[in-house]
């Protein structure tokens, strides 16, 4: 919970100013007993009015007085638990922007969400209980048995029994539960991934008629995180029937005592109606002790999903060298047999990877799916570090270029594109926030964006979330056109033309030959890589072929069969 403390620190004050203030209630409240006692023995007794009235206005002064510290302490509670969850949010997505695409991809957005939300509000409730309740109880507890014993030591002999049975109890249920309730939230992660996948995927869903499977498959997760609630929910629930069971037992035992000690004339009758009183506070702060370890345990277990991810490492700026100098080329990119497998993945994705490609070269890399084509191309920007063998840019291994360096010099326009909600202008700015309006419009004509621009009305025409006001070809050319911003060295597209027509997709394709820049053009069409430099041809990770259009047609039977099954030189 290292991460939480330090969180908490900010608000050190609070934190302390909280449960002081609790100490000053639970004072004035374990007071009244006595007040009362002496009301009974020496005011109703005597009948003496004016004692009883001195009383009872002693009484509403400790009711006011712990009023007042009540809302004090709560106050201060929750500016706490309010900063101290606004900490854990912003340290929990900084982490999550600085970890690597391995990591990120083994946590899973769905689980990021659950964390960013549901598990940050677990820690916030359970930090405000803590502060007012979890040292609140304890002190309550303790202070009335220390007063039982200060009226009657036969009678406090009830509390000392009572006390350590109830704290057995409350440890047992608390042990119990907290991996139940991470089991819960685990649960809450597939609800979440099924939530997520529908809502994106509604219009897929509808067109196949899915509805019905994909409600029974919600409604079976569903089940799964009800299930897991509810056996949480079952030893949780047995606290307070326990509880109850014994504070009345001590009842029993406690009049039983207290009437054997005021026939005796050891005891006043207001001394037994005290005790009555400190036996009737502990059952109340034990119930509200109940459902704070309830609450404490949901939070631990969230607060623990969460440390999970806070103490992760953050990708590294480089990776230092390690067997001396290293060998610097000429080339844009080099491949020196290059072998990378994804965490878990089992085989590798690539294997023995070796090209090399000239500066303002454009290379072509061509194969079906899952041929590895992204993940080669995935390598250059670092965003997954190669297994063995080496990637070198402008002539450096990658490894050794700080992240923000080598990513300066590379755009990418992913396979998945993803415009944000804004402007054409704001979304274009990503590429270079200091771009003129001249550069905005240059990187729209390359990208053959130019009627999306007259659509929209212009650079500040409003774009929806996840660009859905957009088609999926005026998505990928302004995704485009956001690289092209950026004027980068290399320049990677990611069958980010796939959405394109042959005509713009020409068009487009001629525009990047002006450009001073190392591309690569990733596709399943011939069509968009024929006029490459060169063409990488890949099958199952590794190298099939590499030439150009016309060499790869006399020596690659992969290419050659490719290109017949789209047209051929017809296309």
């Amino acid at each position: 919970m290292k991460h939480l403390w330090q969180a908490l620190k900010t608000y050190k004050k609070e934190a302390i100013l909280s449960p002081l203030f609790k100490l000053f209630e639970a004072c004035m409240e374990l007071l009244v007993p006595l007040v009362i006692s002496h009301i009974v023995d020496n005011g109703i007794a005597n009948g003496d009015k004016m004692y009883i009235v001195h009383g009872v206005l002693l009484l509403v002064a400790f009711g006011a007085a712990g009023l007042c510290f009540a809302l004090i302490a709560q106050y201060f509670a929750a500016k706490a638990a309010v900063g101290t969850s606004a900490e854990m949010r912003s340290r929990l997505f900084k982490k999550l922007q600085s970890l690597s695409y391995e990591d990120i991809d083994g946590i899973g957005t769905s689980r990021m969400i659950t964390l960013m939300t549901s598990d940050i509000t677990q820690v916030q409730a359970g930090v405000n209980h803590t502060l007012r309740l979890l040292l609140r109880s304890p002190i309550i507890v303790v202070g009335a048995a220390v007063m039982a014993f200060f009226v009657d030591l036969y009678a406090g002999l009830v509390f000392l029994i009572l006390i350590p049975l109830l704290t057995i109890v409350i440890v047992s249920v608390m042990y119990a539960t907290t991996p139940l309730y991470r089991k819960v939230q685990e649960k809450l992660d597939g609800v979440n991934l099924s939530v997520r996948e529908n809502l994106q995927g509604v219009r897929v869903i509808r067109a196949f008629c899915r509805e019905e499977k994909e409600l029974a498959a919600f409604d079976s997760r569903n089940a799964d995180l009800c299930a897991a609630q509810k056996r949480a929910g079952r030893i949780s629930a047995i606290t307070n029937p326990l509880t109850f069971c014994f504070v009345n037992l001590a009842v029993i035992l406690l009049v039983f005592v207290g009437g054997l000690r005021v026939s005796g004339g050891a005891l006043e009758q207001g001394d037994v109606i005290a005790l009555y009183f400190y036996i009737t506070i502990i059952l109340t702060e034990l119930v509200k002790l109940a459902n704070c370890i309830y609450i404490v345990s949901k939070a631990v277990s969230a607060d623990r999903r969460i440390e999970k991810v806070l103490d992760l490492p953050a990708e590294p700026d480089f990776y230092p060298a390690e067997n001396g100098e290293e060998i610097h080329d000429e080339n844009a990119v080099s491949f020196d047999h290059v072998t990378f497998t994804y965490r878990d993945g089992g085989a590798p994705s690539l294997s023995d990877i070796d090209f090399k490609v000239k500066r303002g070269e454009t290379v072509g890399i061509l194969g079906g799916t899952g041929a590895g084509k992204s993940t080669l191309v995935n390598l250059i920007p670092r965003f997954y570090r190669a297994g063995t063998g080496t990637v070198r840019v402008n002539g450096v291994n990658a490894d050794f270029i700080p992240k923000e360096e080598l990513r300066s010099i590379v755009a990418v326009v992913p396979q998945k594109t993803l415009i944000f909600q804004g402007t054409i202008r704001s979304n274009l700015l990503w590429g270079n926030g200091e771009a003129t309006e001249e550069d905005l419009l240059r990187a729209l004509k390359i990208a053959q964006a130019e009627d999306v621009l007259a659509a929209k009305g212009g650079l500040d025409g409003e774009i929806a979330q996840e660009g859905k006001n957009l088609s999926g070809g005026q998505r990928q050319r302004l995704a485009i056109a956001r690289a092209l911003v950026r004027n980068p060295q290399i320049l990677i597209l990611d069958d980010s033309s796939s959405a394109l027509d042959y005509a713009t997709d020409a068009r487009l394709r001629a525009a990047l030959k002006s450009l001073d820049c190392t591309t690569f053009i990733v596709s399943q069409r011939t069509a968009s890589v024929r006029h490459a430099d060169q063409i990488v041809v890949l099958e199952e990770g590794r190298i099939a072929g590499r030439g150009t259009h016309d060499e790869l047609l006399k020596n690659c039977n992969l290419y050659r069969e490719i290109d017949a099954s789209q047209g051929g030189d017809e296309a």
